[in-house]
């Protein structure tokens, strides 16, 4: 991948993550600085946690351009709901998948570029989608998204082996890169959806 493609992907995700931890900040109801803390941990946790495991420098310390994305997402995320008080949760659900999807092949690049083998790095993929999320969800005292059984890390995990399955198969990447995305997004929206899950413990309750 071409880095001015790497950096639009990475801005384009920033945002769309940034944009769900703002919208959580609204449904929680907390105040002005709780938005910027939800959104800002959203939309940096996980590639902060990534270039930190790859012994990288931070990505939005060595390049500003994503904090203005962050905090531009932010802004125009506050006008929109003052415009329009009724957003729903499952705006923030739609954003955050497209978010997860995206992050996630970055995540991938980025340990790929770093000369990791393809386990490592769909392992990093998943960590950087996942953990700012994560990190989200707990300061607002929800459940982590990734702790509950429809499908999330799980989403991640089958897009980054699709990106593998046509990486080794000879595709451009442009078409590891759009197979990952829409097998990433398709599961998660389709956990949405239709509460598709992978409950390894289900218990019999009868």
């Amino acid at each position: 991948m071409s880095a001015d493609w790497f950096h639009l992907l990475n801005i384009v995700s920033i945002a769309f993550f940034a944009i769900s931890g703002a919208l959580v900040a609204y449904e929680e109801d907390v105040d002005s600085f709780g938005v910027v803390v939800l959104a800002v941990i959203t939309a940096i946790g996980g590639g902060t946690l990534r270039d930190v495991l790859l012994d990288e420098p931070v990505f939005w310390i060595a390049n500003p351009d994503y904090l203005y994305s962050t905090y531009g997402a932010i802004v125009i995320t506050i006008i929109l709901i003052k415009l329009n008080s009724g957003i729903s949760n499952r705006l923030m659900m739609g954003f955050d998948a497209f978010g997860l999807a995206l992050y996630n092949i970055i995540g991938i690049e980025k340990a790929l570029i770093n000369e990791t083998n393809m386990l490592i790095a769909i392992t990093l993929g998943t960590v950087t989608a996942i953990f700012g999320g994560l990190l989200r969800d707990v300061i607002a005292r929800k459940v982590p998204l990734v702790m509950r059984c429809e499908l999330y890390a799980t989403a991640c995990i089958a897009g980054g082996c699709v990106y593998a399955g046509l990486l080794y198969a000879g595709a451009p990447y442009l078409w590891c890169i759009i197979g990952s995305f829409l097998t990433t997004v398709t599961l998660r929206l389709g956990a949405l959806k239709w509460g598709w899950q992978l409950n390894i413990f289900a218990k019999d309750i009868s």
